[in-house]
């Protein structure tokens, strides 16, 4: 419950007083020695907090959503481990996991569509499809129509132009690729929406784990380009969840 219901909640006699105040105590973060569950994000940000997974204990993350989960009701969790998701399965109903991107799902209620349109996500080669898919489960987490075209790289670019009818009607398109990181480029001097742009670490040895694909998009000829971090797909998403919910 967030502060506005919990308001109308007060207002219509629904909780009282009391309850409320020991409900607002814990706003707008609460201190778990370990973490800092920040409650008022999505007052600030129009989205709530998400759990980076990596690092992270199974018992740190298991505590995050159980205190996540008194709060709201669907969460989100990026670079999950497998076996992390399989003891929160055994606690948590509606549990869901994608084992190739690593996103982790709690959906308690339906996600409620945000965006003002699709986003279309596309990836260059099947090898990038882990990352693609972050930004993907990401943007429909935050409530968007979200279309998938993958293996459409410059290597092959009439799969590209094939499918330009489609990329053509998102609002925002998230590009995602590694090796050299061209597709970003040829998608820009297409379309006239943001393109956010996804180097991945794919690539032989001279890909330098993705700092060419980086340095590529970060000097894109083609206007209107943005570039996250490497293999930050969750990052790519979030972004054009942002763009899409602008008025």
């Amino acid at each position: 419950m967030d502060v506005r219901q919990l308001l109308e909640a007060v207002k219509t006699d629904e909780i009282d007083i009391d309850t409320a105040v020991n409900k607002l105590k814990d706003l707008p973060y609460e201190d778990l020695g370990y973490a800092n569950i920040d409650h008022h994000r999505e007052l600030r940000n129009g989205f709530p907090e998400v759990i980076y997974c990596e690092g992270k204990t199974d018992e740190h993350i298991i505590g995050i959503v159980d205190v996540l989960l008194k709060k709201q009701s669907n969460v989100l969790g990026t670079r999950c481990r497998k076996e992390t998701a399989e003891k929160l399965k055994e606690i948590y109903d509606n549990v869901e996991y994608d084992e190739l991107s690593r996103v982790l799902m709690i959906k308690n209620h339906e996600i409620k569509n945000r965006g003002k349109g699709t986003i279309a996500i596309l990836a260059a080669g099947t090898s990038d499809i882990s990352v693609a898919d972050e930004a993907y489960y990401t943007a429909k987490f935050l409530g968007n129509n979200v279309e998938r075209i993958y293996d459409v790289g410059v290597a092959g670019i009439h799969r590209l132009l094939n499918k330009r009818h489609l990329i053509e009607q998102a609002r925002v398109v998230v590009a995602v690729a590694g090796m050299e990181g061209a597709l970003p480029s040829v998608v820009g001097g297409m379309v006239d929406v943001p393109v956010i742009a996804v180097p991945t670490s794919v690539g032989y040895g001279a890909s330098f784990n993705g700092l060419t694909a980086l340095l590529a998009m970060l000097n894109s000829c083609a206007s209107g380009i943005s570039v996250v971090n490497i293999d930050n797909g969750f990052g790519a998403g979030y972004l054009a969840a942002t763009i899409n919910k602008l008025k």
